[in-house]
Protein backbone atom coordinates (compact mmCIF):
# COMPACT_ATOMS: atom_id res chain seq x y z
CA UNK A 1 0.00 0.00 0.00
CA UNK A 2 1.50 3.49 -0.87
CA UNK A 3 2.40 5.68 1.71
CA UNK A 4 1.21 8.64 -0.01
CA UNK A 5 -3.15 8.53 -1.07
CA UNK A 6 -4.82 8.38 -4.28
CA UNK A 7 -5.57 11.71 -4.14
CA UNK A 8 -1.48 13.06 -3.52
CA UNK A 9 -0.85 11.10 -6.59
CA UNK A 10 -3.72 12.36 -8.74
CA UNK A 11 -3.12 15.83 -7.73
CA UNK A 12 0.76 15.55 -8.91
CA UNK A 13 -0.17 13.72 -12.19
CA UNK A 14 -2.58 17.31 -12.68
CA UNK A 15 0.07 19.10 -11.60
CA UNK A 16 2.55 17.49 -14.67
CA UNK A 17 0.08 17.83 -16.91
CA UNK A 18 -0.37 21.49 -16.47
CA UNK A 19 3.18 21.79 -17.00
CA UNK A 20 3.35 19.66 -19.94
CA UNK A 21 0.48 22.27 -21.50
CA UNK A 22 3.31 24.59 -21.74
CA UNK A 23 5.15 22.89 -23.96
CA UNK A 24 2.68 21.26 -26.36
CA UNK A 25 -0.84 22.49 -27.10
CA UNK A 26 -3.56 19.90 -25.42
CA UNK A 27 -4.71 18.66 -28.90
CA UNK A 28 -1.36 16.73 -29.17
CA UNK A 29 -1.58 15.07 -25.70
CA UNK A 30 -2.37 11.62 -25.68
CA UNK A 31 -1.89 11.17 -22.23
CA UNK A 32 -0.01 11.46 -19.00
CA UNK A 33 0.79 8.11 -16.95
CA UNK A 34 2.38 7.84 -13.61
CA UNK A 35 5.53 5.48 -13.58
CA UNK A 36 7.26 4.35 -10.75
CA UNK A 37 6.61 2.92 -7.50
CA UNK A 38 3.40 3.97 -6.64
CA UNK A 39 2.47 1.70 -9.56
CA UNK A 40 3.76 -1.16 -7.56
CA UNK A 41 2.55 -0.02 -4.15
CA UNK A 42 6.39 1.01 -3.03
CA UNK A 43 5.55 4.74 -2.24
CA UNK A 44 7.48 6.00 0.69
CA UNK A 45 7.82 9.02 1.97
CA UNK A 46 10.42 10.77 0.31
CA UNK A 47 9.03 8.83 -3.36
CA UNK A 48 8.61 11.52 -6.37
CA UNK A 49 6.06 11.48 -8.60
CA UNK A 50 6.87 10.61 -12.10
CA UNK A 51 5.33 10.35 -15.20
CA UNK A 52 5.33 9.68 -18.70
CA UNK A 53 3.88 12.11 -21.43
CA UNK A 54 2.53 10.32 -24.78
CA UNK A 55 2.27 12.96 -27.85
CA UNK A 56 1.29 12.90 -31.41
CA UNK A 57 3.79 14.81 -34.20
CA UNK A 58 2.63 17.51 -35.87
CA UNK A 59 2.04 17.20 -39.89
CA UNK A 60 5.36 18.94 -40.68
CA UNK A 61 7.24 16.95 -38.43
CA UNK A 62 5.69 13.76 -40.51
CA UNK A 63 6.73 15.66 -44.02
CA UNK A 64 10.05 16.47 -43.04
CA UNK A 65 10.60 13.47 -41.58
CA UNK A 66 11.74 14.52 -38.14
CA UNK A 67 13.44 12.46 -35.07
CA UNK A 68 10.36 11.63 -32.93
CA UNK A 69 10.53 13.18 -29.78
CA UNK A 70 12.23 11.30 -26.16
CA UNK A 71 13.75 12.79 -23.78
CA UNK A 72 13.33 13.25 -20.44
CA UNK A 73 12.42 16.27 -18.70
CA UNK A 74 13.57 16.92 -15.20
CA UNK A 75 10.92 19.43 -13.36
CA UNK A 76 12.22 22.21 -10.29
CA UNK A 77 11.40 19.63 -7.84
CA UNK A 78 13.50 17.34 -9.54
CA UNK A 79 10.68 14.58 -10.57
CA UNK A 80 9.99 14.29 -13.81
CA UNK A 81 8.08 13.16 -17.07
CA UNK A 82 9.46 11.36 -20.08
CA UNK A 83 7.93 12.53 -23.33
CA UNK A 84 7.82 10.22 -25.74
CA UNK A 85 6.61 10.17 -29.14
CA UNK A 86 3.48 7.50 -29.72
CA UNK A 87 5.50 6.15 -32.09
CA UNK A 88 8.14 5.74 -30.55
CA UNK A 89 6.21 4.56 -27.42
CA UNK A 90 4.01 1.56 -29.15
CA UNK A 91 7.67 0.52 -30.78
CA UNK A 92 8.65 0.41 -27.29
CA UNK A 93 6.03 -1.59 -26.03
CA UNK A 94 7.17 -4.33 -28.16
CA UNK A 95 10.25 -4.73 -26.50
CA UNK A 96 8.58 -5.90 -23.86
CA UNK A 97 10.23 -3.83 -20.65
CA UNK A 98 8.41 -3.77 -17.82
CA UNK A 99 8.83 0.06 -17.18
CA UNK A 100 6.93 1.35 -20.09
CA UNK A 101 4.37 -1.43 -19.67
CA UNK A 102 3.57 -0.45 -16.33
CA UNK A 103 1.57 2.27 -17.79
CA UNK A 104 -0.72 0.31 -19.39
CA UNK A 105 -1.66 -1.03 -15.49
CA UNK A 106 -1.42 2.34 -13.90
CA UNK A 107 -4.62 3.73 -12.75
CA UNK A 108 -3.38 7.46 -11.90
CA UNK A 109 -3.34 8.79 -15.77
CA UNK A 110 -4.96 11.78 -17.38
CA UNK A 111 -6.21 10.28 -20.98
CA UNK A 112 -7.00 13.31 -23.28
CA UNK A 113 -10.82 12.44 -24.50
CA UNK A 114 -9.42 13.45 -28.27
CA UNK A 115 -7.52 9.81 -27.95
CA UNK A 116 -9.44 7.90 -25.45
CA UNK A 117 -11.32 5.30 -27.51
CA UNK A 118 -7.94 4.29 -28.99
CA UNK A 119 -5.59 4.60 -25.86
CA UNK A 120 -8.39 2.77 -23.69
CA UNK A 121 -8.18 0.05 -26.43
CA UNK A 122 -4.28 -0.71 -25.23
CA UNK A 123 -5.65 -0.53 -21.77
CA UNK A 124 -8.37 -3.61 -22.57
CA UNK A 125 -5.72 -5.46 -24.39
CA UNK A 126 -2.83 -4.81 -21.99
CA UNK A 127 -2.50 -8.48 -21.03
CA UNK A 128 -2.14 -9.34 -24.27
CA UNK A 129 0.24 -6.91 -25.16
CA UNK A 130 2.29 -7.24 -21.71
CA UNK A 131 2.79 -10.94 -23.01
CA UNK A 132 3.73 -9.92 -26.74
CA UNK A 133 6.74 -11.99 -27.36
CA UNK A 134 7.21 -13.91 -23.48
CA UNK A 135 10.44 -14.94 -24.44
CA UNK A 136 11.75 -11.52 -25.12
CA UNK A 137 10.05 -10.34 -21.71
CA UNK A 138 12.57 -12.74 -20.30
CA UNK A 139 15.36 -11.14 -21.64
CA UNK A 140 14.50 -7.67 -21.18
CA UNK A 141 13.89 -8.10 -17.23
CA UNK A 142 17.20 -10.39 -16.91
CA UNK A 143 18.85 -6.87 -18.94
CA UNK A 144 17.29 -4.73 -16.48
CA UNK A 145 18.33 -6.94 -13.57
CA UNK A 146 21.86 -6.68 -14.95
CA UNK A 147 21.54 -2.82 -14.86
CA UNK A 148 20.53 -2.55 -11.30
CA UNK A 149 23.03 -5.13 -10.04
CA UNK A 150 25.75 -3.02 -11.67
CA UNK A 151 23.97 0.99 -10.47
CA UNK A 152 24.17 -0.35 -6.72
CA UNK A 153 27.56 0.54 -6.37
CA UNK A 154 28.14 3.00 -9.11
CA UNK A 155 28.68 6.03 -8.28
CA UNK A 156 26.30 9.29 -9.89
CA UNK A 157 24.55 12.26 -8.49
CA UNK A 158 21.28 10.40 -7.96
CA UNK A 159 23.08 7.55 -5.87
CA UNK A 160 25.67 10.01 -4.24
CA UNK A 161 24.11 10.64 -0.61
CA UNK A 162 22.93 7.01 -0.62
CA UNK A 163 26.87 6.01 -1.32
CA UNK A 164 28.02 7.92 1.32
CA UNK A 165 25.70 6.66 4.19
CA UNK A 166 25.32 3.55 3.40
CA UNK A 167 28.35 2.25 1.06
CA UNK A 168 25.56 1.48 -1.82
CA UNK A 169 22.47 2.44 -3.44
CA UNK A 170 18.91 0.86 -1.61
CA UNK A 171 17.11 1.69 -4.10
CA UNK A 172 18.97 -0.26 -6.48
CA UNK A 173 18.97 -3.31 -4.48
CA UNK A 174 14.96 -3.07 -3.98
CA UNK A 175 14.77 -2.58 -7.67
CA UNK A 176 16.83 -5.57 -8.16
CA UNK A 177 14.67 -7.66 -5.56
CA UNK A 178 11.60 -6.81 -7.25
CA UNK A 179 12.48 -7.93 -10.74
CA UNK A 180 13.54 -11.13 -9.03
CA UNK A 181 10.23 -11.98 -7.56
CA UNK A 182 8.56 -10.29 -10.81
CA UNK A 183 10.62 -13.07 -12.90
CA UNK A 184 9.62 -15.76 -10.98
CA UNK A 185 5.90 -15.06 -10.72
CA UNK A 186 5.63 -13.96 -14.68
CA UNK A 187 7.39 -17.43 -15.91
CA UNK A 188 4.97 -19.18 -13.74
CA UNK A 189 2.78 -17.62 -15.78
CA UNK A 190 0.80 -15.33 -13.31
CA UNK A 191 -1.59 -12.63 -14.57
CA UNK A 192 1.15 -9.73 -15.66
CA UNK A 193 -0.91 -6.96 -13.32
CA UNK A 194 -0.34 -9.54 -10.71
CA UNK A 195 3.04 -9.44 -11.08
CA UNK A 196 3.92 -5.61 -10.96
CA UNK A 197 2.26 -5.95 -7.41
CA UNK A 198 4.97 -7.62 -4.55
CA UNK A 199 3.60 -10.17 -2.48
CA UNK A 200 6.52 -8.67 0.10
CA UNK A 201 5.87 -4.62 -0.03
CA UNK A 202 6.69 -4.66 3.24
CA UNK A 203 10.11 -6.04 2.88
CA UNK A 204 10.79 -4.07 -0.05
CA UNK A 205 10.17 -1.11 1.27
CA UNK A 206 12.70 -2.01 4.33
CA UNK A 207 15.55 -3.17 1.58
CA UNK A 208 14.77 0.78 0.26
CA UNK A 209 15.56 3.15 3.25
CA UNK A 210 18.54 0.84 3.62
CA UNK A 211 18.17 -1.95 6.05
CA UNK A 212 21.37 -3.99 5.08
CA UNK A 213 24.68 -3.05 5.59
CA UNK A 214 27.46 -3.00 2.27
CA UNK A 215 28.30 -6.63 3.15
CA UNK A 216 24.99 -8.15 3.38
CA UNK A 217 23.78 -5.76 0.35
CA UNK A 218 26.26 -6.95 -1.90
CA UNK A 219 25.53 -10.93 -0.45
CA UNK A 220 21.95 -10.35 -0.74
CA UNK A 221 22.06 -8.99 -4.51
CA UNK A 222 24.63 -11.69 -6.06
CA UNK A 223 22.45 -14.39 -4.73
CA UNK A 224 19.48 -12.25 -6.38
CA UNK A 225 21.25 -12.30 -9.69
CA UNK A 226 22.33 -15.53 -10.26
CA UNK A 227 18.83 -16.51 -9.33
CA UNK A 228 17.57 -14.27 -11.79
CA UNK A 229 19.95 -15.54 -14.65
CA UNK A 230 18.98 -19.27 -13.78
CA UNK A 231 15.55 -18.42 -14.26
CA UNK A 232 16.00 -17.00 -17.60
CA UNK A 233 18.83 -19.27 -19.11
CA UNK A 234 15.78 -22.16 -18.10
CA UNK A 235 12.95 -20.34 -19.30
CA UNK A 236 9.93 -22.38 -21.25
CA UNK A 237 9.35 -19.38 -23.55
CA UNK A 238 10.90 -20.08 -26.97
CA UNK A 239 12.02 -17.49 -29.89
CA UNK A 240 9.77 -15.91 -31.95
CA UNK A 241 6.83 -16.91 -30.29
CA UNK A 242 5.27 -13.78 -30.88
CA UNK A 243 1.21 -12.42 -30.75
CA UNK A 244 0.72 -11.18 -33.94
CA UNK A 245 -2.85 -10.32 -32.99
CA UNK A 246 -0.66 -7.60 -31.04
CA UNK A 247 0.89 -6.01 -34.23
CA UNK A 248 -1.72 -5.40 -35.82
CA UNK A 249 -3.60 -3.88 -32.83
CA UNK A 250 -0.85 -1.71 -31.93
CA UNK A 251 -0.60 -0.51 -35.86
CA UNK A 252 -3.70 0.18 -35.69
CA UNK A 253 -4.28 2.16 -32.54
CA UNK A 254 -1.09 4.39 -33.68
CA UNK A 255 -2.89 5.09 -37.45
CA UNK A 256 -6.21 6.45 -35.27
CA UNK A 257 -4.32 8.34 -33.04
CA UNK A 258 -2.13 9.94 -36.15
CA UNK A 259 -4.78 10.57 -38.32
CA UNK A 260 -7.04 12.17 -35.42
CA UNK A 261 -4.42 14.52 -34.52
CA UNK A 262 -3.13 15.68 -38.10
CA UNK A 263 -6.81 16.12 -39.17
CA UNK A 264 -7.65 18.58 -36.38
CA UNK A 265 -4.32 20.15 -36.93
CA UNK A 266 -4.93 20.21 -40.51
CA UNK A 267 -8.93 21.23 -39.91
CA UNK A 268 -7.40 24.02 -37.38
Amino acid sequence: MNYHSDKYIMDGIREHYNEALEYFPEDRIVCLVLQGSQNYGLDIPSSDIDTKLIVTPTFEDVAMNRQPISTTHIRVDNSHTDWKDIRLMLQTFRKCNLNFLEILFSPYCIINPLYAEEWNLLIQNNELIANYDPCKSVKTMCGLARRKYEQMEHESPSHHDDIEKFGYSPKELHHLLRIEEYVERYIAGEPYKDCLISKLPDYLISVKQGCYTLGDARWIANCSMSHIEEMCDASPFKEHDINRDVDKLLDDVQYEIMKIAIKKEIGD
